[in-house]
């Protein structure tokens, strides 16, 4: 028997409850990073680098990651953009697919539970 595929576009994002973030002054959203391990200590005492690392999403990036609630798929998520954004989204679900890659290999997303349809 065949394994049904997983369509990426049925996935449902969510914000990793431990990671922090904040819109600042400009409407972005900052993603609060600690910097850990040997390295970044030496880096801290050393060469003044701080504790946390503040990563300031664009405009289209503070947008997606508004859009993130834990309720809403990945498809849902790509219309709202085309709303928004129109042509300027363009090629939508590339984009899309790879910036939530980006948030995902960085463990700033979670993917809830698909459930089978």
């Amino acid at each position: 028997m065949k394994k049904k595929k997983d369509n990426f576009l049925d996935y449902i994002p969510k914000h990793n409850s431990l990671i922090p973030f904040e819109e600042n002054k400009d409407g972005n959203v900052e993603i609060l990073r600690k910097n850990r391990g040997l390295f970044n200590r030496i880096a801290q005492i050393f060469f003044r680098k701080p504790k946390i690392s503040r990563i300031e999403l664009d405009t289209f990036g503070s947008f997606i990651w508004k859009q993130i609630d834990g309720k809403k798929d990945v498809y849902q998520i790509g219309r709202l953009v085309k709303d928004k954004f129109g042509e300027e989204a363009e090629p939508l679900y590339e984009r899309l697919a790879k910036f939530l890659h980006i948030l995902r290999s960085n463990d700033f997303i979670l993917y809830v539970n698909l459930q089978k349809k």
